[in-house]
């Protein structure tokens, strides 16, 4: 009954290697307060068992990523890069069911900080490894495996000092699968999805500086910098941003409005209202209406030191967004807003990527899912966020979002990622392994 290649090891090795890295408390806070070594030297030495050439790398003390490559059966194919990511956000152990750190394994699932995000698919495909050494087999093409440090920040640790530094390793690689994409979504009775993420909006954190003249709280001021900002960042928060269908885009609709029963949506007609599509797909809408248009949301505000002082500036940051193709529309329309007496700045910056929907890879992606998942309906879909995908691109790395899960209703993926009780079933683990064999043995 078994598996000819993941056995009960592999089964039980995916579980154990989720909890374990769980247990090892790698939490981002930004501005460099996080140290993935004791993550990447677990990973490392169970790679390294398999016979594998592991290469740890730090740009920072403490802040390691791990790279090697699996040899392929033919010498003359592309690579394959599967990469993910060994940190996680922070997590408050008051809030949670569980300690986040615990990696308790309770009614047949693992809880804690990373199950989801993306300790889970580090775990499978380690665990896929060491099963493909134990029955003595080979992937068709060679497979690069990167574990990386940073991307719940800058990724400057991670896969940005990967790509600047170290591109050899990534020598012949044309296509990569990480994260976030061929999970259950459940969208009603009888309408399973699993999104296959082929594109990411870019990322645009904004910081912005307003400028005034300095003044006692009490005297008429024109010039407020506060007032100034206040008012950029309000009009920024209230802008309706234009639709902007791109090909992921316009793909998952229309698969998603056949899987509703609707008409084929004419998404070229000028005509064609996106909003009154949405609300008729019911919970499926989640899935694409993040991805219809750029955003800016107004996160941070920081000024002044004195009730009754008029400071000369004033700062606000923005949570910006903008699709593949957009980021020059996303640039003119923040000049217009945050209008003369504000200034603008990338705070952070991270460029917009797709990948095409008609390709071999996706075929193959698919096609690994329906194997286990027969039920189930594969759409593709643009992520609203961003990965490490971003920076590999600049190798010319094709990225795709590929970290399957078989989930059971009820079970909200998207509300866990950096939420409260994070957490994984054991069988989704499982079936995770499987897809994930047998999609990387015939990549």
């Amino acid at each position: 009954m078994g598996d000819p290649v993941i056995d009960e090891t592999a089964l039980d090795e995916v579980v154990a290697f989720t909890s374990d890295l769980i247990r090892i408390d790698t939490t981002n806070r930004g501005g460099g307060d996080c140290r993935e070594r004791p993550a990447a030297e677990y990973v490392a030495e169970r790679l390294a068992a398999t016979g594998l050439d592991v290469r740890l790398l730090e740009r920072t003390a403490g802040r390691t990523n791990v790279v090697a490559r699996i040899p392929g059966a033919d010498p003359g194919a592309d690579a394959l890069l599967v990469h993910g990511h060994l940190d996680v956000v922070p997590a408050e152990p008051a809030d949670w069911s569980v300690h986040p750190f615990s990696g308790e394994v309770r009614d047949g699932v693992v809880w804690g900080r990373g199950a989801v995000d993306m300790k889970d698919m580090d775990a499978m495909v380690l665990s896929v490894v060491r099963a493909w050494a134990r029955a003595g087999v080979r992937p068709r093409r060679d497979i690069v495996i990167a574990y990386t440090a940073d991307e719940e920040a800058s990724a400057i640790d991670g896969a940005d000092f990967l790509v600047d530094e170290h591109a050899d390793l990534f020598e012949g690689c044309t296509e990569g699968i990480s994260e976030s994409g061929a999970y259950t979504f459940h969208a009603g009775p009888g309408r399973q999805i699993y999104p296959i993420a082929a594109g990411e909006r870019g990322t645009g954190w904004l910081k912005l500086t307003g400028y005034g003249t300095a003044g006692h709280g009490s005297k008429v001021n024109g010039q407020n910098a506060v007032s100034r900002v206040a008012s950029a960042v309000a009009r920024i928060g209230q802008h309706e941003w234009p639709v902007r269908l791109t090909p992921t885009v316009r793909a998952c609709l229309r698969e998603l409005a056949a899987l509703h029963d609707l008409d084929a949506p004419d998404t070229d007609d000028p005509a064609f209202d996106v909003d009154a599509l949405l609300n008729k797909l019911g919970p499926a809408a989640e899935l694409v209406e993040a991805t219809v248009r750029n955003s800016a949301n107004p996160t941070m505000l920081d000024a002044g030191y004195k009730v009754n002082v008029i400071p000369g500036s004033a700062t606000a940051y923005i949570d910006g967004r903008f699709l593949p193709g957009g980021e020059d529309e996303f640039r003119s329309t923040l000049d217009m807003l945050t209008g003369e007496h504000v200034d603008w700045e990338f705070h952070h910056r991270s460029v917009a990527i797709e990948a095409p929907v008609d390709s071999p890879t996706y075929r193959q992606l698919r096609d690994a899912v329906r194997k286990f998942a027969p039920e189930g309906h594969v759409v593709p879909y643009c992520m609203s966020g961003g990965t490490d995908a971003k920076q590999f691109s600049r190798l010319g790395i094709t990225g795709y979002g590929f970290s399957p899960l078989k989930l059971p209703e009820g079970f909200d993926y998207g509300a866990l990622f950096h939420g409260v009780d994070e957490r994984v079933p054991v069988e989704a683990l499982h079936f995770g392994v499987r897809v994930l064999d047998h999609y990387l043995r015939n990549a």
